[in-house]
């Protein structure tokens, strides 16, 4: 059976988009591409080499595929700033979440239709799956309880507006942390696990206050008025 591990590149206040270039990802005018450059240092570099230092395929949205496919079949296997990546890459399975018709042109691609189809792939023989970016893939996997591990490597620097890492149709759970560490650049790098569901808020929180201000206070906000 093979699992999921699940990486990305983040901003403090969530966004994931475009962070390899300027031109990456520009939808919705996010004008801010190319964001991990300015803080990259040893440790992401490590941590980035560890995820992909292993067999592996990978695991992709639409978009994210796009971008990879545009850009490193293109790259020169004997250049020495991607050239290993770039062979990588080409030689591993790509498997592309979507329900659409994806233009798959690039050696070894393969599409996949819906969640049900990633369960049933995980369940094969084969390397485990790796997800970089793809920021759609993160709230259907989570919630299914398919991805065995998430790395993200937090930048210290907010962007604004932006595709978040959990966006829409994101369901509520709990994350262990099993590893963590700080760069020089301040980047944090946390991998956690999935715990399971919240437990019931009725259980752990304070019992209400019964003082006549709260209770209009929550007549209030009840009526959308608060």
């Amino acid at each position: 059976m093979r699992k999921i591990h699940a990486a990305a590149f983040v901003s403090l206040d969530g966004v994931i988009q475009g962070p390899g270039g300027v031109e990456e990802d520009t939808t919705g005018g996010f004008a801010s591409g190319g964001w991990v450059f300015g803080l990259w240092d040893p440790a992401v570099g490590e941590e980035v080499d560890r995820l992909f230092g292993r067999n592996y395929d990978l695991l992709l949205g639409r978009r994210t595929y796009d971008i990879f496919a545009g850009y490193w079949p293109f790259i020169d296997a004997d250049d020495p700033n991607g050239g290993d990546m770039a062979r990588a890459f080409t030689a591993c399975r790509k498997y592309v979440l979507s329900r659409g018709e994806p233009q798959l042109d690039w050696a070894n691609s393969h599409q996949l239709r819906g969640i049900d189809e990633v369960a049933a792939l995980k369940q094969t023989d084969g390397p485990d799956l790796v997800i970089q970016g793809s920021s759609t893939l993160y709230p259907p996997l989570l919630a299914a309880g398919l991805i065995d591990r998430l790395t993200l490597m937090i930048f210290p620097l907010v962007l604004g507006p932006g595709k978040r890492l959990f966006g829409e149709g994101m369901q509520p759970g709990l994350l262990a942390l099993v590893e963590q560490r700080a760069s020089v650049q301040g980047t944090l790098i946390v991998t956690y696990e999935q715990r399971g569901p919240l437990p019931s808020m009725a259980e752990v929180s304070p019992p209400r206050m019964d003082s006549a201000r709260e209770t209009a206070r929550q007549e209030a906000m009840a009526r959308g008025e608060w």
